[in-house]
């Protein structure tokens, strides 16, 4: 099943703008709840999206959100959202199985930080969505939303086809190499993944702790920042990491000054159909009076597109390493239950000595710097988030485009703004450490600009 994407007609659920009708008790977040489970079982046979449901316990949480609604004690601004989460996490009512069948019904019987936090604020936990193995091996059973021949990206593959399929407003992923940023990106959701350690990712499975972060995909950019920002404060971020800055709602809308245009080493391996949808993007933001640098103009950006062709090399590194514990335990005692990319890892990560991986660190650190260096210069980097639109069947897809904001630890966006081959294919929008909410700003201002060709 093909359904034809076009950016500024194909809209996806949205949770933020049905608030107002909560409160004048016009709609219920009950309600709200039962439409996303009609589309549930509607798109959910063929998209698959899901490893477990737990409709019981939604409904139970929604029935008390529509209470607090109409006694006017609501909880924060996702109370009654309904959400997916990624199936790397712990919940109490749900087994964490991470796409393995190592971890086939292992069920913990409590929260994550972040699972706990959502239900704190009123969420609804609708179920688990599909991950690759371990966040990075073998692809799970889901399709894309809009194509069930391709893939839905991963390693968040059903958060990403969920939201794309409209069976959720929002949910979680967790990305080391663009897990988060690519199947928003071939899903048509919107995603941030935001600076590194400001969202708390304890309670599931240890992503490499030195480029793993936590995120949203979402339909709307709102409700997006909203779950990124309520949960930060709510679960703190990682240790030794504060939360995010902002509002507990979407910024205005900030038309950049000048932002800086990054190739990366996606380049190269993007079709030049492909890369023509991108620079007819970058003509229509200079008609709006941006000003768009390129590394043909600048020394400081060509040296920042040659760190980007190196940083594929010391991201192998920097997340075998960090993988030695678990996935070398889990070779030794199960190598029969593990897929062939998962003991590949485990491998190459019992030969990297800890020189190189501090050789890595090092270079990760200077490279951030001089990210951070050029903020002086740009208001945000633009890139391409995949060399075109989802291929067709379930391998995740190219990666390299995702690895840049990982390394550096900054907030990303992927922005659902274009499309290919009547699919969805999205932008990335890069900011700076800790400036989150001023990122989510640029990308509010780019809805106008590419979408609509408003200034």
């Amino acid at each position: 099943m093909k359904i034809t994407y076009n950016p500024s007609s194909s809209k996806l659920l949205t949770f933020h703008d049905k608030i107002p009708d909560f409160i004048n008790l016009e709609d219920t977040p009950r309600d709200y709840l039962e439409r996303c489970i009609n589309t549930i079982d509607l798109r959910e046979p063929e998209v698959k999206a899901f490893v477990t449901l737990c409709l019981d316990r939604a409904r139970d949480a929604a029935d008390a959100s529509t209470k607090r609604y109409k006694e006017n004690r609501v909880l924060s601004p996702i109370d009654g959202m309904p959400y997916g989460m990624k199936d790397v996490f712990e919940t109490e009512d749900m087994p964490m199985q991470l796409g393995s069948p190592l971890f086939e019904g292992y069920e913990t019987g409590w929260d994550a930080a972040c699972t706990y936090f959502l239900r704190r604020g009123g969420a609804v936990m609708v179920g688990k969505t599909v991950t690759t193995e371990f966040a990075f091996g073998n692809p799970g059973p889901t399709r894309n939303a809009w194509d069930t021949k391709r893939t839905p990206g991963g390693s968040s593959s059903g958060s990403g086809a969920a939201i794309g399929a409209g069976m959720l407003p929002a949910a979680t992923g967790t990305q080391v190499r663009g897990s988060i940023l690519r199947p928003a990106c071939y899903n048509g959701a919107w995603a941030l993944k935001p600076s590194w350690g400001a969202i708390n990712t304890r309670g599931g499975f240890p992503s490499p702790p030195s480029i793993g972060h936590l995120g949203f995909l979402g339909g709307s950019l709102a409700d997006t920042w909203v779950s990124c920002f309520w949960l930060s404060r709510a679960a703190g971020g990682d240790a030794g990491h504060p939360s995010l800055k902002g509002e507990p709602k979407l910024p205005n809308a900030r038309k950049p000054k000048c932002l800086a245009r990054v190739d990366s080493a996606g380049w190269i391996d993007t079709p030049e159909p492909v890369r023509e949808i991108f620079n007819k993007m970058i003509r229509k933001l200079e008609k709006c009076g941006v000003k768009i640098i390129s590394r043909n103009e600048d020394p400081e950006l060509e040296s920042y597109e040659q760190d980007m062709v190196k940083l594929s090399e010391v991201i192998e590194i920097i997340l075998a390493y960090e993988y030695r514990w678990p996935l070398m335990m889990y070779a030794d005692r199960s190598p029969e239950l593990l897929g062939k990319r998962v003991l590949d890892r485990a491998k190459i990560a019992a030969d990297i000595t800890p020189e190189q991986y501090e050789d890595a660190l090092n270079w990760s650190k200077a490279a951030r710097e001089r990210h951070e260096a050029l903020a002086t210069k740009y208001d945000a980097m633009l890139t391409l988030n995949g060399t075109g639109a989802a291929p067709e069947g379930l391998a995740v897809g190219n990666a390299v485009y995702g690895e840049q904001s990982s390394i550096l630890g900054v907030p990303t966006l992927n922005a659902p703004l274009l499309a290919d081959d009547d699919m969805p294919l999205g932008i990335q929008v890069l900011g700076y450490f800790r400036r989150d909410y001023d990122l989510v700003a640029l990308g509010h201002w780019m809805i106008h600009a590419v979408i609509r060709g408003e200034d």
